[in-house]
């Protein structure tokens, strides 16, 4: 869905069973109800986390205004996840980032059981009480600033090549 000219686009896809259709429609469809077109210029944090969170808040409106939805949204991303759609069967899944893992929670969390620790769970949790495309926002951001701090900590607890050296 395109928030600035209002024009949804579907794609054929041939594979996509029904109930796969019906979930993508309704999350695009939940772009058009709830996704304003006026508020994506001046993000405090990259375009795509905002994604992430405006997705889980759009489809959590669109399970609570067409409840019927809710069973598409279920079966289709089980679907997927039986596909293995999400290119996660092999994957270390604790060693993704926060911000994918998030994103998966939301889609297929009750299929595969995103771990999160202790100081990860309240900014999913912070995704899934977004009501509001502000609070969507600010739910992303504050998973780019955890993420971009963990980075930080990272690169400082490494030690660099110099001091390996002499540690030997």
């Amino acid at each position: 869905f395109n928030v600035h000219t209002r024009v949804l686009t579907l794609p054929v896809w041939d594979k996509a069973s029904n109930t796969v259709y019906n979930l993508l429609v309704g999350h695009e469809v939940g772009h058009a109800l709830y996704t304003p077109n006026d508020k994506l210029d001046d993000l405090p944090c990259p375009k795509s986390f905002v994604n992430v969170t405006e997705d889980a808040r759009i489809e959590k409106l669109m399970k609570r205004k067409y409840a019927g939805l809710a069973k598409d949204f279920y079966q289709g991303y089980k679907e997927l996840n039986d596909e293995d759609f999400f290119s996660i069967k092999d994957e270390n899944l604790t060693k993704m980032p926060l911000i994918d893992r998030v994103n998966l929670h939301f889609k297929i969390g009750a299929y595969s059981m995103m771990p999160f620790d202790a100081s990860e769970v309240p900014l999913r949790d912070a995704v899934g009480a977004a009501e509001t495309f502000e609070e969507a926002i600010d739910a992303a951001n504050a998973i780019f600033e955890f993420m971009k701090a963990e980075r930080e900590k990272k690169k400082q607890d490494a030690p660099t090549s110099q001091q390996d050296g002499q540690q030997g």
